[in-house]
């Protein structure tokens, strides 16, 4: 089944390679969508395709890289738009 999900990534996770983690997590996943720096210091992941894969990627998220601190990990889950080609980091 196909999902969305908007999830914020709080923590010490801006600085260490966190949204190239998530890039090669989310492809390896098949996941299209996107990861970008928010001006708070979170890190922001727009992530769609099938729903296990999504939770997935939320599992690895509240771990992250080695020199990552996640303190919280924050999920809306939403209908897909499909409007992503591939998964980018902005």
């Amino acid at each position: 089944m196909k999902a969305a999900a908007n999830i914020v990534v709080i923590g010490l996770v801006q600085g260490v390679g966190f949204r190239y983690f998530v890039h090669r997590h989310a492809c390896r996943l098949g996941l299209k969508g996107q990861v970008r720096n928010l001006y708070t210091g979170d890190v922001e992941i727009e992530a769609e395709g099938e729903r296990d894969a999504v939770e997935s990627l939320i599992q690895e998220v509240r771990v992250g890289p080695r020199s990552a601190y996640v303190t919280d990990v924050k999920v809306t889950w939403r209908e897909p738009r499909d409007c992503f080609p591939g998964f980018y980091i902005g």
